[in-house]
């Protein structure tokens, strides 16, 4: 069954294609599991920097991972 949380969050479902736990990410990228789970809910607008470094993690892009909202 699909996971409903990774769906609505782009960086849940690409760790979780990744087969990476939220500490696993956080130690990689360099940052607390706490700042992954910030991220994860969108609580959380990174760093340009820390944006770059969790895409490369993921092996993603950084738009695929954080998304502009639609301009109206």
């Amino acid at each position: 069954m699909p996971d409903p949380a990774a769906a609505s969050s782009p960086i849940r479902a690409a760790r979780t294609r990744a087969a990476l736990r939220q500490a696993d990410l956080a130690k990689a990228v360099g940052v607390s599991r706490q700042t992954i789970v910030s991220l994860e809910r969108g609580d959380y607008a990174p760093s340009v920097y820390l944006a770059i470094r969790v895409a490369r993690a993921l092996g993603a892009g950084v738009e695929e991972l954080f998304p502009l909202p639609e301009e109206s």
